[in-house]
């Protein structure tokens, strides 16, 4: 009876140690597979990327199209600075208000500085009123002096979207307003009630081909204020839209840029940037809304400050591969025609990637030839020192990988490491007598192997 009391002990003793096993992995493991889904960010889509690769850290139903409303006015800031880099209109030059422009310009419901009829304002003027307060006036000013009126303008919008590789992007007219808001003059082609829409890694593609470009766009949607013809009677204090910049209701460090966008149809978006170090990070939150299910400013930001706090707090950027790194059992290609049978390849450059610290060793190099350089599997002689064969193809093995905005970004070359000099025609001689024979040895061979 003792014995077998002594043995009850000790299961029920194995019992609780496996329950609380199981407890535990139950409790940690987990946290680490379900990160991204503890952000419980409450947008209709969302996305983070690294701005230097375009890699996706996170991404929130990025591909399905919505309203952008203001957020629009960064294609517009790009074909501006485009303008200008191409001398087809400089920041001095002036513009003259249309009708068109002032009557938008004078709707108090919309955001705008006053434009007077007649008068001249220089484009550098409009530009900061775009960019600091998404003044809607002014950002149809700076479409007609580019284009000659908003309607060819929006375009050049579209045209450039489909050169960028924007997906399912489509702009009806310069400022993100709903076409309702332009009192019947919106652009031509487009409908009464027709907005801007885009995907959210569309919206973050576009933010990044305008960073990339003209980074000097962030000197000025950084500013927090700024007066609008100061001294004047029209004399209109800018608060910038972006309340995570320093001083404004909702400071976030490393924040300076890039461009809000609120509309019924849009809700409350944001495209921001922050730098932190070596680190700039792309965010885009769509249509956010609070705990209640309700649009806010503040809801837009704390979307915004949870992705960045995301990506800040639990990314670095790591080696994965190094330069130099070969294949295991696929160190060398063969040649043909060659005076060697065969050339080291490597990879031409380290590959660095943002990630997670614990996903390093998550991530394995797979090569890809490129089959169109081969035949049967071999490279003809002549063969230069790092001709490019094919290249890496990094595979997670587990958990999610987002990718990149831009599926070429993550390629890197796998090239020869030595040349191969193409053989003398007696040489070439010798190798075809040799696989004459080779091949007739091996036709007897299976004969043979046959008869018995």
């Amino acid at each position: 009876m003792e014995v077998f009391e002594k043995v009850k002990k000790v299961l029920n003793m194995t019992t609780l140690l496996t329950i609380m096993a199981v407890l535990l992995l139950t409790l940690f493991s987990p946290q680490q597979a379900k990160a991204d889904d503890s952000l419980n960010i409450m947008v209709d889509a969302a996305i983070l990327v690294d701005a230097d690769t375009g890699k996706i850290l996170y991404e929130k139903n990025a591909s399905a199209p919505l309203g952008i409303a203001s957020m629009s006015k960064m294609m517009t800031e790009y074909l501006l600075f485009e303008a200008i880099e191409e001398g087809r209109i400089t920041w001095d030059q002036k513009y003259t208000v249309t009708d068109y422009t002032h009557k938008v310009s004078q709707d108090m419901r919309l955001s705008n500085v006053p434009l007077r009829v007649g008068e001249a304002y220089s484009i550098k003027e409009l530009y900061e009123a775009m960019a600091i307060y998404s003044a809607n006036a002014a950002t149809i000013g700076i479409a007609e002096t580019i284009a000659g009126t908003e309607s060819e303008f929006v375009k050049l919008m579209n045209e450039k979207a489909k050169e960028m590789g924007l997906v399912d992007a489509k702009f009806v007219n310069s400022t993100g307003l709903n076409n309702a808001d332009l009192m019947g003059m919106h652009p031509q082609g487009t409908g009464g009630k027709d907005e801007n829409v885009m995907p959210a890694r569309s919206v973050a593609k576009l933010a990044k081909e305008l960073l990339d470009k003209y980074p000097e766009v962030l000197e000025t949607t950084k500013i927090p204020v700024k007066i609008f013809r100061e001294g004047t009677d029209d004399a209109t204090r800018m608060d910038n839209w972006n309340y995570m910049l320093p001083g404004l209701a909702y400071p976030y460090e490393g924040v300076d840029g890039l461009k809000t966008g609120t509309t019924d149809f849009a809700g409350h978006s944001f495209t921001g940037t922050a730098k932190r170090g070596d680190t700039r990070l792309i965010a885009v939150v769509m249509k956010a809304v609070d705990s209640e299910g309700v649009g806010s400013y503040k809801a837009r930001f704390d979307a915004t400050r949870a992705l960045f706090d995301f990506g800040f707090n639990q990314f670095t950027t790591e080696e994965i591969v190094p330069a130099g790194y070969q294949f295991k059992g696929k160190e060398t290609l063969p040649i043909t025609k060659g005076k060697e049978d065969s050339v080291d390849i490597t990879v031409q450059e380290p590959i660095s990637m943002m990630i997670r610290t614990s996903d390093k060793d998550a991530y394995k190099p797979e090569l890809v030839l490129d089959e169109s350089l081969l035949t049967d599997g071999e490279l003809e002689a002549a063969v230069k020192k790092d001709q490019v064969v094919g290249t890496v193809k990094l595979v997670k093995e587990d958990g999610k990988d987002y990718g990149y905005l831009n599926d070429k970004a993550s390629e890197v070359k796998v090239v020869t490491a030595d040349k191969v000099e193409r053989a003398n025609w007696f040489s070439l001689s010798l190798q075809a007598v040799g696989s004459f024979f080779g091949s007739m040895w091996n036709g007897a061979t299976d004969f043979v192997k046959g008869l018995i």
